[in-house]
């Protein structure tokens, strides 16, 4: 079976986490952490980074670092996973939905003005699946109205957005560096910040608010979102990797356009003139009209020895949030559709090339 996402671990990644078992520095305190922050805040053209335990707990210590409050609103995609709603219901507040864009899957940035209300605090641009949310107008819309921006860039490792990198977009931004991701910790994430006061915010946030003068006394309630010092050294080591690992998706991407480009029926992930995608995931959309679903498709790519994801459920759709009252009587069609007929096809950056040939050999025997 050809796996989803297999990740790439090369000889300096065993180098650096060997160093944490040997000096025992193996928790949430060694000199891999500091680096890792500091060199992918700096990767990303933003000045502080403060690491986590996953990218949902980035999410949260993001929405904590705007201060959002009990019934304010944050306006993002209908189409993300859940941990974007999931951050800021926590804090009280409100997810409003807009649909997606039908070529590129991020939000559709000309639906966000008609979202907006005085209870408005911030947007939440999702990066998805690899290719750059076009974050000019989103930004801007943003400072005309004091909004702040909170930049989802979980799966956007490395792409660029009118030569710059996402994450250093926003006012405060957010990675996963789960298993599957370009750069993996194998779970971890992190957020990163312009200000100074909300890194420090953040980064007593993740340890439960501890207070220097006294440990065990707490003025405010945190959370235990530590990353290790063995997940940061193992980041840091995939970061010195990081070009070299967006080649190899941007390869694979190559050889399935070149592959599939000419089946009927079968949309391909597209590329803005102003994007850089690093095809996190090369997600492709069966066409209703074939009569396969997303689930069908990949049953039958399943039985030819391909493994596939689905694309995520809009969040209009989930009944836990439904359950508390969200979104009641909201469609989103573009989200409707493709989060039914997309599927992502295998993308790992250990993925070989005879491999995506397989790939793109099953996936025309589909749908001949």
């Amino acid at each position: 079976m050809i796996p989803v996402n297999e990740p790439s671990i090369g000889e300096r990644e065993l180098e650096y986490v060997t160093e944490c078992l040997r000096t025992g520095w193996v928790s949430s305190a060694g000199h891999f952490l500091d680096e890792f922050e500091n060199a992918w805040a700096g990767y990303c053209g933003m000045p502080y980074g403060v690491a986590v335990c996953n990218g949902t707990a980035a999410l949260d210590v993001a929405v904590s670092c705007l201060a959002v409050q009990p019934g304010d609103e944050v306006i993002m995609p209908a189409l993300t996973i859940i941990s974007c709603a999931l951050a800021v219901v926590r804090h009280g507040a409100i997810p409003v939905l807009v649909d997606c864009d039908p070529e590129t899957w991020c939000m559709d940035v000309s639906a966000v003005k008609t979202r907006l209300t005085d209870r408005t605090r911030a947007i939440m641009a999702v990066h998805m699946y690899g290719h750059p949310v076009d974050m000019d107008p989103i930004v801007d819309m943003a400072r005309e109205h004091g909004l702040a921006v909170i930049e989802d860039a979980a799966e956007a490792h490395g792409a660029e957005y009118k030569g710059r990198r996402c994450g250093g977009l926003g006012d405060v931004s957010v990675f996963s560096f789960y298993a599957n991701k370009v750069i993996t910790t194998g779970e971890g994430g992190m957020i990163l910040m312009r200000d100074e006061a909300q890194a420090a915010h953040a980064r007593a946030y993740r340890n439960l608010c501890f207070r220097p003068e006294r440990r065990f006394y707490h003025t405010e309630l945190g959370q235990n979102y530590r990353m290790t010092n063995v997940q940061a050294a193992l980041g840091l080591a995939q970061l010195e990797r990081i070009e070299e690992l967006i080649s190899r998706k941007r390869r694979t991407a190559d050889i399935y356009t070149a592959g599939l480009a000419a089946i009927a029926g079968l949309q391909l992930p597209t590329e803005r003139e102003w994007a850089r995608s690093n095809y996190w995931m090369y997600a492709v959309v069966v066409d209703p009209t074939t009569e396969l679903t997303g689930d069908t498709f990949s049953s039958a790519l399943r039985t030819r020895g391909i493994d596939t994801r689905p694309f995520f459920l809009g969040m209009h759709e989930q009944p836990a949030l439904q359950r508390l009252g969200l979104f009641s009587g909201e469609r989103y069609p573009v989200s409707e559709v493709v989060s039914r007929q997309g599927v992502y096809l295998p993308s790992g950056t250990a993925l070989t090339t005879s491999q995506a040939e397989e790939v793109c050999a099953a996936v025309r025997e589909v749908l001949r």
